[in-house]
C-alpha cells in the first residue's frame, strides 16, 4: 500500500472518530434537553417561555422572532449578524455567555460534547 492510501485512511479515522455536531443522537438530545425545557418550548404548539421557543432555530438568524422580547445582548450580536449554524450553536450551549455576553439565559451551559451534539440534532428535528 502507498503513504497516499495511509495518510486517506488517516484521515478519514480522525474524522470518523472525533464529534461531529450533525450527527448527534437525537434521542438522547431529548433527554437532554429536559434541561431546557424549564425556558424553552419546542415541537408543535410550542410557545415562548422565559426564552424563546425554538422550532427552527438551526440556521435562523438570531433575535429575530417579533414575538419574543430579547435581551440587549442578543440584539446586539443579532445586529453583527449572529446566525445559529452548528457551530455557533455548539458554543453557545457549551458558554452561552462568552458568545452573547449580557444575554438574559442564565444557564451555565452544558458541559459534554455529545451532549451539546446530541441537542442540535434533536433541536433540528423542529425544522
Amino acid at each position: 500500500m502507498n503513504k497516499a492510501f495511509y495518510g486517506l485512511v488517516t484521515a478519514l479515522g480522525l474524522a470518523l472518530a472525533s464529534p461531529a455536531l450533525a450527527e448527534g443522537d437525537t434521542a438522547k438530545g431529548e433527554k437532554v434537553f429536559k434541561k431546557c425545557k424549564a425556558c424553552h418550548a419546542v415541537g408543535e404548539g410550542a410557545k415562548n417561555k422565559v426564552g424563546p421557543q425554538l422550532n427552527g432555530i438551526a440556521g435562523k438568524a438570531a433575535g429575530k422572532d417579533e414575538s419574543f422580547k430579547y435581551s440587549k445582548g442578543m440584539l446586539a450580536a443579532a445586529d453583527e449578524g449572529l446566525t445559529w449554524d452548528d457551530e455557533t450553536l455548539a458554543a453557545y450551549l457549551t458558554k452561552p455567555k462568552e458568545v452573547v455576553p449580557k444575554t438574559k439565559m442564565s444557564f451555565a451551559g452544558l458541559r459534554k460534547e455529545d451532549d451539546v451534539a446530541n441537542v442540535i440534532a434533536y433541536l433540528k428535528t423542529f425544522q
